[in-house]
């Protein structure tokens, strides 16, 4: 019993700073103060107010009477749109309030403390910026597409005069329209003039894009309207965005949970390739607009889909990666964060090349292949550079030994896509200006890769440097990376595009 408490209190818990951390909303003392509120509430056999939580109705007004008495937000949503829920956007909140306050990168900002964020699908509910504005005083830019979305964002806008002049909401037209056109809160209309080279400027820029083999695999994923790239205007910069993004591939999936009931249209929940593709889209637009934000972030439904993302965004070249767990009861989510700036502390970095450990997993198993067909090819992967490898079946381990020449050889065979803060330590440059790799001492990279299966169709890869070494870890990273490239494509299914 004392190991399941201690196991408890060490895991993620709400944001310390969350004005809910010590402090649940007070069911009854919620009710007694917002009659409209006290019809949702009944009591349990222990004598505890609860509501019931799949009931839309006792969310929506759960939220409602929250903004008002905690925050004096005025906030209503028409039925169906996405609910939010006040403790859990608040975590986000003051997560984003310790990435910015945390020095990690330099600030970017000329207007000092004035913070500005923008809010990537705000929704009806508009609740990050509401919070952000009321609880800091940020300044917001929220975007939509739908004009359902878009009309009640500005009316809850509109009905809170003290925080209104903070927070503008914007329509994620087409690309070249919403770099022309600006619809504000109130309404009003304020239009410029064609530029006659944006045509020349996109078409730059999508050929760019495609030339790179990463960002071009991310393009496929998503098929819809602008999230960040012909959204944000020329010239604009910001501290932050944020996006609770459309998490499921379709209407059926988002209603698997039967125990909670929090609204959403379609718009709102679903996107073809579901929440890898959208946030992979954000990826692809930060690539393009890069310093124009100093923190890209988004919030992730999936855990699984964590470490896929964080892939990615090593291939694309960012210079720092940070990652949080968000838990509000049962419920957890994950944050993702990313920076094109420059760190300040270089120790970030060390951090990242002394990492000897690494895995993968290999979902979507075709189901001809087992897991001793995975260890034979890993064996393969590395024979067929000449690397010396000795394969146990009984434990599923192939330990693999590789001299200069072999690990070269391997790093040569597939276009590098290593994140540049690890490629500075194993990296140098020639007299002619080519790069060499930077072997350990004694000329030899030692690792064993082991193979687990986790469910069916479900394999985990691992693999372990044998000793220390920050030369060896970033050459054992990029390797590694190569190696799940190789065997996803050889035996997983490929999703359609």
């Amino acid at each position: 019993m004392p190991n399941k408490k201690r196991k408890r209190l060490e895991r993620p818990t709400i944001h310390p700073r969350n004005r809910y951390s010590e402090n649940p909303p007070d069911f009854r003392l919620l009710a007694s103060l917002y009659p409209s509120f006290e019809s949702f509430v009944f009591y349990s056999h222990d004598g505890r107010p609860r509501i019931d939580w799949t009931d839309f109705n006792a969310t929506r007004e759960l939220t409602r009477v929250l903004l008002d008495h905690d925050h004096g937000v005025k906030w209503w949503i028409p039925d169906g749109q996405l609910c939010p829920t006040v403790p859990n956007r608040s975590n986000y909140i003051h997560w984003i309030e310790d990435l910015l306050s945390s020095e990690i990168i330099a600030k970017t900002n000329t207007s000092q403390d004035k913070v500005r964020g923008f809010d990537i699908g705000t929704g009806a509910n508009c609740i990050y910026p509401l919070l952000g504005a009321s609880l800091l005083g940020w300044s917001f830019v929220g975007t939509d597409v739908t004009d359902v979305a878009l009309e009640w964002a500005r009316q809850n806008v509109r009905n809170n005069p003290h925080i209104s002049e903070l927070i503008e909401i914007r329509k994620s037209g087409d690309a070249g329209q919403s770099l022309l056109t600006e619809e504000t809160c109130s309404g009003q209309m304020v239009s410029g003039e064609p530029d006659p080279g944006l045509g020349d400027i996109l078409s730059e820029k999508s050929e760019s894009l495609t030339s790179n083999p990463v960002v071009s695999d991310i393009m496929k994923e998503y098929h819809g309207p602008p999230v960040l790239f012909g959204v944000v205007k020329d010239g604009e910069s910001f501290d932050f965005c944020m996006c609770n993004p459309p998490f499921f591939e379709s209407m059926e999936e988002a209603g698997l949970n039967p125990k909670t009931s929090c609204g959403g249209t379609a718009q709102e929940m679903v996107c073809p390739g579901g929440e890898r593709a959208f946030i992979s889209q954000i990826i692809e637009d930060s690539v393009i607009l890069k310093q124009s934000f100093r923190w890209y972030t988004s919030m992730i439904g999936r855990k699984s889909n964590l470490k896929v993302l964080v892939s990615k965004l090593r291939e694309v070249g960012v210079t720092i990666v940070k990652t949080t767990e968000f838990v509000q009861g049962k419920t957890c989510r994950w944050g993702l964060a990313w920076s094109f700036t420059p760190p300040l502390k270089k120790m970030i970095v060390s951090h990242l090349v002394e990492k000897r450990k690494f895995s993968f997993m290999l979902e979507g198993l075709q189901r001809q292949f087992s897991a001793i067909h995975v260890l034979k090819s890993v064996e393969s992967f590395f024979t067929a550079a000449g690397a010396s490898c000795k394969s146990n079946t009984l434990s599923f381990i192939v330990d693999v030994t590789a001299s200069k020449e072999h690990v070269e050889a391997i790093l040569k065979s597939v276009p590098q896509k290593i994140d540049e803060s690890v490629n500075c330590h194993f990296m140098s440059e020639t007299s002619n200006g080519s790069s060499r790799l930077h072997t350990p001492v004694d000329d030899k990279l030692c690792f064993h890769v082991s193979v687990f299966q986790q469910i069916p169709g479900t394999l985990l890869v691992r693999g372990s440097l044998n000793h220390d070494g920050n030369s060896e870890s970033g050459a054992f990273s990029s390797i590694f990376q190569q190696l799940e490239e190789v065997l996803k494509k050889e035996f997983c299914r490929q999703r359609p595009l």
